[in-house]
């Protein structure tokens, strides 16, 4: 709490925003002109118009579950400003916000209910999947339920919403902050988009901003372009802590964040008078359930083997970069599903773990993948002179690591630059298992001998726990002959249920996937059976 406490010292001082802050937006304060196209929230509103999920057949309108006044169905209704004072008038009556209406928020109502009314009806679809979500860990954090709305200007409820300034997420954390509250970036894992994760980490934060100011416009101002602005804005307006007063020493898109935060609660709420249909997202937060995933798992497992939509499971599991879940048995990861899937996931979780996918997903790749995974990382400022070929090196990173820890398309970078890199070389898998030691009856198989030929007509085998052993002229099948007579000592493993080559090159030093591949004569399609034997050579 001490080190959280000093890190947020450290953040107010700074201008760590959590929404997009690229200086070249445009001021976002319009009272006569119209919108500018690259404004921060119709930026995110317009990322809803390519949202994958909404162009499911599914995904259709609902007009009979509305609460609808009488209207045709192309009519927009319009309001006098008299009317729009009254509704917000009396939102703020009910509410620790201060809600007032004005030229700010007229101009943000006209976006959301009438220029972008299309996209906000999305978003009230959006809405029936997050809010429960938000009103849930509002409440545990005692914050007003209003905050849900936040998420709204922030994202516009995209779940993959990434900013230009590096924001990502439902609730736009930048890296540096998200890091203080607890969300890690991977190259295959980024909390930041994890709908849970990320609303607890806002909440906290909220929470914290809150204490600073004992205002809630002044926190949200300071949720958007940092403590440190909304403390000069402060002083530069003579020590008033109200925001429409410092709202002029603000940055420019801050100054018309809690404008947008109004018109956005007005809007979702009077919805049904401004005749804006919800657009159904076809799931409902209470139709999702969650499973514990404990070895490394890919989407295209998922949804090949349970007839799942891969998009469905992408769209509720956004956290999950590149559609796989690095889970090990010591490290397991969530896994959202709607609740008519957990059953077969269950049933057949085992046999998932081991399904073989038509692009060829193989549990060595993905556990290759989970160990990789499990590299910390740190941020880095690119150098004059330095390119992405020379940082990869310095980091023991390969060019497609570095580019996919940071989203990056293109193989250029640029001086002052910052990119996420790993923390500390690759270590050797034999220093570190990332699955559960083998239990007493596995470690006795491990060591099982080949049956000699006497055995195999009845005898029983041996089970000291080493391996036999032949001179040269020996042909029982535990020895072979190498290098200049010598005769290498086998181990003979007996695979057993869910057992990968994975698995087994991690019980024995120096032993490699290829090793025991090369020496059981297995390829790529072949699959291990339960009782199978394999030849294991141990380094001496």
């Amino acid at each position: 709490m001490i080190l959280r406490k000093l890190l947020i010292l450290l953040l107010v001082l700074g201008s760590c925003s959590l929404f997009a802050q690229d200086p070249s937006v445009a001021d976002t304060v319009i009272r006569k002109k119209a919108f500018v196209e690259d404004d921060p929230v119709v930026s995110m509103l317009d990322s809803l118009a390519t949202l994958k999920v909404f162009k499911n057949s599914m995904f259709l309108n609902t007009p009979a579950s509305q609460p609808l006044p009488v209207y045709t169905d192309d009519q927009i209704p319009t309001f006098p400003d008299s009317v729009y004072r009254e509704r917000i008038t009396s939102m703020s009556i009910e509410s620790p916000f201060e809600y007032v209406y004005n030229s700010d928020v007229k101009q943000f109502i006209d976006l959301y209910a009438y220029r972008k009314r299309g996209l906000t009806a999305r978003i009230l679809g959006l809405a029936q999947i997050y809010f429960p979500l938000f009103e849930e860990q509002l409440d545990k954090f005692n914050m007003p339920l209003e905050l849900k709305y936040l998420a709204v200007i922030e994202s516009a409820l995209n779940p993959i919403a990434n900013s230009k300034a590096g924001a990502k997420g439902l609730w736009q954390f930048m890296y540096g902050t998200g890091k203080v509250y607890g969300l890690k970036t991977t190259s295959y894992v980024d909390d930041r988009f994890d709908p849970v994760k990320s609303t607890i980490a806002a909440c906290e934060h909220l929470s914290d901003l809150y204490s600073i100011y004992g205002n809630w416009s002044l926190a949200l101002a300071a949720y958007n372009s940092g403590a440190g602005n909304v403390n000069k804005a402060i002083r530069r307006a003579g020590g008033a802590k109200n925001f429409w007063i410092i709202q002029r020493y603000l940055p420019k898109e801050t100054r018309s964040y809690v404008p947008a935060f109004i018109a956005a609660s007005y809007v979702m709420t009077h919805a049904a008078e401004h005749h804006i249909i919800t657009v159904d997202p076809g799931i409902l937060f209470y139709e999702i359930d969650t499973v514990m995933v404990k070895k490394p798992l890919s989407f295209d497992q998922i949804s090949e083997m349970l007839k799942i939509p891969y998009e469905e499971i992408q769209f509720l599991n956004p956290s999950y970069k590149q559609g796989v879940i690095p889970a090990t048995a010591e490290s397991p990861f969530m896994l959202r599903l709607r609740k008519k899937y957990i059953g077969s996931f269950i049933n057949n979780e085992m046999m998932l773990y081991s399904y073989k996918t038509r692009k060829g997903f193989e549990q060595d790749s993905l556990l290759a993948i989970a160990y990789q995974n499990s590299r910390a990382t740190k941020e880095y400022k690119v150098k004059s002179g330095e390119t992405m070929a020379s940082i990869a090196k310095k980091f023991h990173m390969t060019i497609p690591e570095l580019k996919s820890l940071n989203s990056l398309k293109k193989n250029s970078v640029h001086p002052k630059q910052d990119l996420l890199v790993y923390a500390a070389p690759p270590r050797p898998k034999t220093q570190e298992s990332l699955t559960h030691p083998a239990s007493d009856s596995t470690v006795k198989q491990e060591h099982e001998t080949p049956p000699p030929p006497a055995v195999r007509k009845g005898k029983p085998e041996a089970k000291n726990g080493n391996a036999q052993t032949a001179d040269s002229k020996s042909k029982h099948a535990g020895t072979a002959k190498s290098g200049k007579g010598a005769t290498p000592k086998y181990i003979y493993y007996t695979v057993q249920s869910g057992d990968n080559l994975w698995d087994i090159a991690e019980k024995y030093d120096g032993v490699t996937v290829a090793d025991i591949k090369k020496l059981n004569k297995i390829n790529n399609a072949s699959r291990l059976q339960a009782g199978q034997k394999l030849k294991i050579m141990p380094a001496k």
